[in-house]
């Protein structure tokens, strides 16, 4: 695991946290049309530049869940989307969101509970989480999702996310795959997803794991 700067904002009505363990750097929260961050400014982040609603739309900007505000009141914090989702990044990490659980992994300063993005290369230092070690190590996969699910009678409920020890992603829940081409091609309440970079059916899980991938997790 990771050890890198957490940062707490506290304003007036709101706190921003910004955690450098999750951050994967996307660069969305400065690039927003907003105050809340500048990159060119100490500190780089004040929250008394915005209202509630403001900080809710920039931390789901955030696709690693480094960004997480709350009322200081304790009235109001951001909730999960309505649906749970995965997205296939092209050579690089998955992105999730919805109401989401991550069995065995020591809570965050962020907001993993909402949005995350995990690993799938098997070069990661910080797993299950993704630290942008496929650049340095040059991987490749265009993100595309060849396989059709069972699909679901409901969207939404809670989405409970297992790494299995030197193996797989453990999904259960009702989950959507989105393909790096923005459509949604999976449906379902349960899917091992590839997270040591070998499959040949990314990002689904084919067993290439098996004596060649080393990673904590469940049993």
């Amino acid at each position: 695991m990771s050890s890198k700067k957490v940062l707490t904002f506290e304003g007036k009505d709101i706190t921003v946290v910004w955690d450098g363990n999750l951050c994967i750097h996307a660069e969305e929260c400065w690039r927003a049309d907003s105050e809340l961050f500048d990159v060119n400014r100490e500190p780089f982040g004040d929250p008394d530049l915005v209202d509630a609603e403001e900080a809710d739309r920039i931390a789901k900007r955030c696709p690693s869940g480094a960004i997480a505000w709350r009322a200081n009141d304790a009235s109001a914090e951001e909730a999960a989307a309505d649906e749970n989702t995965v997205t296939v990044v092209p050579d690089g990490p998955l992105y999730v969101r919805g109401d989401l659980s991550i069995e065995g992994v020591p809570a965050q300063d962020g907001n993993t509970t909402k949005r995350v993005a995990l690993c799938r290369c098997g070069l990661s230092k910080n797993k299950p989480f993704c630290d942008n070690s496929h650049i340095e190590g040059d991987w490749r996969d265009k993100g595309a999702v060849g396989r059709e699910g069972p699909g679901f009678e409901e969207p939404g409920g809670p989405l409970s996310i297992s790494p299995r020890k030197d193996g797989p992603l453990l999904l259960r829940g009702n989950v959507a795959v989105r393909a790096a081409s923005g459509c949604i091609r999976w449906k379902g309440s349960k899917v091992s997803l590839c997270r040591c970079g070998l499959s040949k059916r990314k990002p689904f899980c084919d067993g290439s794991h098996k004596g060649e991938f080393e990673a904590d997790g469940e049993s």
